[in-house]
């Protein structure tokens, strides 16, 4: 008599990452573990519908705009041609296109081209809602931005990388038989994964009881921590350049006053204006907070509330809290920073003339880039740096309540 092979006892103590309930998509295949592939999931439409309620609106939002002859796309204040509107309804279409391959699979369609499509989505939504940051804080502090539909833009195309990232990795986590909240295979380490028993139906149940949780707040690695420490000083010179502004003092042959008008004939709003003559200014500020986020990104703080956050102290910081204006702040100031550091290279070795804009002279105004620009190159590349480590350390945890499956 043949002796058919049985599935393990259940497992008393869930299973983690550390002791092998976790492996990747790529794992599993070459053990021999069978992953469910092409599936339908709820979080696919859920996320499909929405990019594609977003595309509708952002298609339309295009063609109302070129029909009316509003410049989606500018320059610093110069609108572009109204011909790069199309931009925004091709991308509209390629979404409409594009998105229900990835709700419903379909066999036919590799993968990786549906893939490959909406990471280019995302590039160019990406690259439409650069300067948003710029205008939520324009808006903030001088309650007016210098194009009201081209902020319209730059805020849909925001949306629409959220969306379609969503859509990326839902899909990608049913084409692959991955979790769609931690990103790996569940798969028991109590039954060997080349065991005939863990590959046949029959011993597989329909549901795995999953225990799911964050991980333990750790420090981000020394090398991580010491780039973060570099991009939060950078913006030292900066706030430095601006406080003596503020303070009443003279830098690169401009005087606190000076630039206080210069602030007010460029359309400061009073409250910048107000804080600028009691010495404190608001960019300077905005540095502060940046430094915070950035060592919040690398230290355990980040991940659980310290003890001075009083009520809120103990509990675990929800990930998008500190994420969400890293990779705003990443996806602008890393690019402004780094071409304006291009620019300003450039201008000092001659090769580009330096307007001298508001300064004595052109020496002035290049000395000026370099420090404001400057940190925002560092910053935005550490930024980048601590983003990732963060993303990654806390990436959610899935522990398995059972063994001999693949949930």
């Amino acid at each position: 008599m043949t002796n058919v092979p049985r599935a393990a006892e259940p497992s008393r103590e869930p299973t983690t990452a550390e002791d092998g309930g976790r492996i990747t998509a790529r794992d599993a295949r070459a053990a021999g573990v069978p992953v469910p592939v092409g599936g339908r999931r709820p979080s696919a439409h859920r996320a499909g519908y929405a990019a594609l309620g977003w595309a509708l609106v952002y298609g339309g939002f295009g063609l109302v705009s070129t029909s009316a002859g509003s410049a989606l796309f500018h320059r610093a204040a110069e609108p572009l041609p109204v011909a790069l509107n199309w931009v925004v309804v091709a991308v509209a279409a390629v979404t409409v296109i594009t998105v229900p391959a990835a709700v419903r699979p379909d066999p036919r369609i590799p993968r990786a081209v549906v893939l490959a499509t909406l990471a280019g989505l995302c590039v160019v939504s990406g690259v439409a809602a650069f300067g948003l940051l710029m205008d939520v804080i324009t808006l903030v502090f001088a309650q007016a931005v210098g194009s009201w539909t081209a902020t319209a833009n730059r805020a849909l195309a925001a949306i629409g990388v959220v969306l379609l990232v969503a859509t990326a990795r839902a899909y990608r986590s049913a084409a692959y038989g991955t979790c769609p909240r931690c990103g790996s295979v569940h798969t028991s380490p109590a039954v060997p994964a080349a065991d005939p028993s863990v590959a046949s139906p029959a011993v597989r149940p329909a549901a795995l009881s999953v225990v799911r949780g964050g991980p333990e707040p750790v420090p981000a690695s020394r090398r991580v921590r010491l780039t973060a420490y570099l991009g939060a000083a950078a913006f030292l010179p900066y706030a430095a350049m601006k406080t003596t502004w503020a303070l009443g003092g003279t830098f690169a042959g401009v005087g606190g006053a000076e630039m206080t008008a210069t602030m007010e004939r460029n359309g400061a709003s009073e409250l910048m204006l107000t804080l600028e003559r009691w010495g404190v200014d608001v960019t300077a500020l905005l540095a502060a907070l940046g430094v915070f986020l950035i060592l919040g990104l690398v230290r355990p703080w980040g991940q659980v509330f310290p003890r001075w956050t009083l009520a809120l102290r103990g509990r675990r910081v929800p990930r998008w809290l500190p994420l969400a204006p890293a990779l705003v702040g990443v996806a602008t100031l890393a690019p402004y920073g780094v071409a304006g550091l291009v620019y300003a290279a450039l201008g000092t070795a001659g090769v580009v003339a330096v307007p001298r804009g508001d300064f004595p002279t052109p020496g002035d105004a290049l000395l000026v880039i370099w420090f404001g620009l400057g940190a925002f190159a560092v910053y935005g590349v550490a930024l980048a740096v601590a983003a990732r480590s963060y993303l990654r350390r806390t990436r959610p945890v899935c522990a398995l309540a059972g063994a001999g499956a693949v949930a």
